[in-house]
C-alpha cells in the first residue's frame, strides 16, 4: 500500500499538467486564429480545475497506475481532460486553421516532455539528497505521460487531434468523408485499447521518442 500511495504521488503532478495544458493550449490557439468559444466559456487559463475530468483526469489515471503497481508492470498511462470548446466555423481560416489549433494539444505535450527532460538530467546529476531519487521519478513520470499523450492524440483518428490535422491537410472532398468518422473515433479507440493493438503501436513510438529525449539532454 505504501508502494501504491508513492507511485500516485509520483505521477500526480505530471499526469495533471499534461492533461489540463494539453487542453488549454488548444483555447489559446483558438483564439489567435480567432475563435473565442473557449475564452468566453473560462476554459483560456492554466487553472487545473477548469479543466479537470473526474473520470479521466483523475479515476482512469489512478486506476492504471494502481493496477500496474500492483501487478508489478509498466503503466502505458493515459487519460483526458474535458474537451476545450473550439467553434472552427470561427477560424478566420477555418480548414487551414485547424491544423495548428489541433498541433498545439500534442505541442505542449512536447514542450513539457522536453521540460521534465532537463528536470530529469538535473535530478541525477545533483548530489545524493533526499529529493533527488523522487525529483528523478516524477521527471521520468512526466516524459512519460507526455509522451503517450501527444503519441496519442497524433494518431490519425478523428476527433483525436491526428485527425483534425489529417481533415485539415486533405482535399476537400476526402477530408468531409474522412471527418465523418468522428463519431465513431472513440469507440475504434477502445477496440484498439482493449485488443491491445494500441499498446502495440504507442510502445515502439514512445520507446523512440523517450530515446530522442535522452539524446537531446545528454544521456
Amino acid at each position: 500500500m505504501q508502494e501504491l500511495i508513492s507511485t500516485l504521488t509520483i505521477w500526480a503532478l505530471p499526469v495533471l499538467f499534461a492533461i489540463t495544458l494539453h487542453e488549454a493550449a488548444h483555447g489559446y490557439a483558438a483564439r489567435h486564429f480567432g475563435d473565442s468559444t473557449a475564452e468566453r466559456a473560462g476554459r483560456i487559463s492554466l487553472n487545473p480545475l477548469r479543466h479537470i475530468d473526474p473520470m479521466g483526469t483523475v479515476v482512469v489515471p489512478a486506476l492504471i497506475v494502481a493496477v500496474s503497481t500492483l501487478s508489478g508492470g509498466s503503466p502505458m498511462l493515459f487519460g483526458w481532460a474535458k474537451p476545450v470548446p473550439v467553434d472552427f466555423g470561427r477560424l478566420r481560416h477555418p480548414k487551414a486553421d485547424m491544423l495548428w489549433v489541433a498541433a498545439a494539444g500534442p505541442f505542449a505535450n512536447l514542450v513539457m516532455a522536453l521540460c521534465w527532460a532537463m528536470l530529469f538530467r538535473f535530478a541525477i546529476m545533483s548530489p545524493e539528497n533526499v529529493y533527488a531519487l523522487p525529483l528523478a521519478k516524477m521527471a521520468d513520470a512526466g516524459m512519460q505521460i507526455n509522451a503517450v499523450l501527444m503519441l496519442l492524440n497524433l494518431l490519425p483518428i478523428p476527433p483525436l487531434d491526428g485527425g483534425r490535422i489529417a481533415v485539415s491537410l486533405l482535399p476537400a472532398g476526402p477530408a468531409y468523408t474522412f471527418s465523418r468518422l468522428e463519431p465513431y473515433g472513440f469507440p475504434i479507440l477502445l477496440v484498439l485499447l482493449f485488443t491491445g493493438i494500441l499498446g502495440d503501436i504507442l510502445g515502439p513510438l514512445v520507446a523512440i521518442f523517450r530515446f530522442a529525449l535522452a539524446t537531446v539532454i545528454g544521456l
